[in-house]
């Protein structure tokens, strides 16, 4: 294989050649080399298509992990909606026993306590997703006891209620006109002397001729003009809770008549002492004034 070798190139038809000398050892060479290259050449397109096949897994599992993710962040918010309902039932819960004197103390209306306040903080990142499986198992099994454990303080209420004789319909529940509160109820600045003074009910801001309705069942007790000279309504809603409208433009009703939530029993006007047109609302337990927002649900 080491011998001379003779390579014969015809130029053309009249028999001109011309003839390449190789030693053995320089052909061995070159046949290793062509041999390495079409190895060489070989691992390319191998390693060229695993590089394809790899890149394609990749955007296969990206993929996966995107539709997960999507999943996961759909599920959380679910969950944040299921535990936001629940505190809204938990706080109706609430201020129905307030308004009964169930139960003056507030309650932590988060499931699992104030410490699961930050969900996003505590469940996320999304690539601790074992842990974040974890934690939303204990999640759902801490919602499912407080919806178990309110439906029983539910029914706890209106066992209360029926004893007691307290009817839901005739409390004062919704708001008697649509507006905004312009002076909250409690220490505030009056407006005529600028000295401090306990306002012993809400002004509802609203255009003349806003109607106002009865925020529960009742009997009108009052309803004529005021001492101040404007015109104002009250109604008994019993159980010692009255509640009261003033400074209306107009009056609807007349003492001694029954009325029904939602009836409407004047409309908002600027009578008697007042700075611009809004509903001066009161409720009184026991002839001591209380605020409002102690009772309406809405």
């Amino acid at each position: 294989m080491f011998k001379n070798y003779q390579l014969v190139i015809f130029r053309d038809h009249h028999g001109a050649y011309r003839k390449l000398r190789f030693r053995g050892w320089l052909f061995a060479l070159m046949l290793a080399a062509l041999a390495a290259l079409v190895a060489g050449n070989f691992s390319l397109v191998k390693y060229y298509y695993n590089y394809k096949r790899m890149e394609r897994e990749l955007a296969e599992w990206e993929a996966k992990a995107q539709d997960q993710n999507a999943q996961l962040l759909s599920l959380a918010d679910k969950i944040k909606s299921l535990e936001t309902d629940l505190t809204r039932i938990r706080g109706f819960d609430a201020k129905l026993r307030q308004m009964v004197n169930l139960d003056q103390e507030p309650r932590d209306v988060a499931p699992g306590g104030s410490q699961d306040k930050d969900f996003d903080k505590k469940y996320l990142p999304l690539y601790r997703q074992e842990m974040f499986t974890r934690k939303l198992h204990q999640f759902l099994a801490e919602l499912g006891d407080g919806t178990s454990l309110e439906r029983v303080r539910q029914q706890e209420l209106v066992t209360l209620l029926d004893v007691t004789g307290t009817r839901l319909a005739a409390m004062p529940t919704t708001w008697p006109v649509a507006g905004w509160i312009s002076s909250p109820f409690g220490e505030r600045t009056s407006p005529f002397t600028g000295k401090k003074e306990f306002h012993k009910g809400m002004d509802i801001a609203a255009p003349i001729g806003t109607p106002v309705v009865a925020p529960g069942e009742g009997v009108v007790t009052f309803a004529a003009e005021t001492d101040d000279g404007g015109f104002g309504v009250v109604i008994d809603h019993q159980g010692a809770l009255v509640s009261s409208y003033g400074h209306l433009r107009d009056v609807l009703v007349a003492k001694g008549q029954a009325v029904t939530r939602g009836q409407v029993i004047g409309h908002v006007g600027d009578s008697g002492q007042s700075t611009g047109p809004h509903l001066h609302y009161e409720t009184r337990l026991g002839g001591v004034p209380v605020n409002p927002m102690r009772y309406i649900l809405e």
